[in-house]
């Protein structure tokens, strides 16, 4: 079966590959999110809902049921196929399993996003700069500037548009009350990932909390950030393989 990959904000699909370098898969495939390296379609909102549904048609077209794999938004994405379409998926990976907890704050960036007027501000300084520009902020966000030059030109304003539409459908209750649903994920197997470092992460008990609800294991990722599979892609793939061959 294969192994699919999926990116979150403000991502393409570039920043997998050198986990997918060590992984050394012959199966793997990265779906990018409208908007998010990928054209929008006509009518499409670019809401948490939508984009669930998107990855429901994506992973359709695929056939088989598959190991899917989602960082920051493509965590969530990841979250509601295992929810609402198990059927889809083999076994399950999120590294944002705490953002279904009522206990989840967004953090200061989404919150900005969420505020009509100033998220619009903040994202035309993100996506109107040089390329150079762009990789100065997400080398201050904690990416390396090799991974940030590659971004770069994929952040632009059908990339802010979406991301506002997003996270401002997404306002808590919101993913609280989506997480009252985790318990459907126990279907498949899952696996939550915990990046120690995380800054967007906030509190570690609420991701604990949600994998037991979502009957999934938890794996700390030690001494990485937010980009895990940038950090230290050796952990990565390692707690990937070892996930997957317990299955076995």
């Amino acid at each position: 079966m294969p192994a699919v990959f999926v990116h979150g904000n403000p991502e393409t699909a570039v920043i997998w590959e050198p986990l997918l370098g060590e992984l050394g898969r012959t199966d793997t495939i990265c779906l990018s999110p409208p908007g998010f390296g990928a054209p929008v379609p006509t009518g499409f909102g670019s809401t948490r809902l939508e984009y669930g549904e998107w990855l429901i048609g994506e992973l359709e077209k695929i056939g088989d049921p598959v190991d899917l794999v989602g960082h920051d938004w493509g965590g969530g994405h990841v979250l509601h196929v295992a929810m609402y379409r198990p059927d889809l998926v083999a076994s399950w990976t999120s590294d944002v399993l705490g953002l279904l907890s009522p206990e989840y704050v967004w953090h200061d960036a989404a919150q900005l996003w969420q505020t009509p007027g100033v998220g619009e501000e903040l994202v035309s300084a993100m996506t109107g700069g040089s390329d150079d520009e762009r990789v100065a902020l997400m080398e201050a966000s904690g990416m390396a500037a090799s991974i940030a030059r590659c971004l770069a030109p994929g952040i632009d304003a059908v990339m802010g548009t979406s991301l506002l539409a997003l996270y401002r459908s997404a306002v808590q209750p919101a993913m609280a009350a989506l997480g009252e649903d985790l318990p459907k994920a126990a279907v498949r197997p899952g696996l939550a990932l915990l990046a120690e470092n995380d800054p967007y992460l906030g509190a570690h008990e609420p991701v604990y909390r949600s994998a037991e609800a979502a009957g999934a294991r938890v794996v700390p990722l030690a001494g990485v950030g937010h980009w895990w599979m940038l950090d230290d892609p050796s952990q990565g793939a390692l707690a990937l393989t070892a996930f997957w061959a317990s299955l076995a």
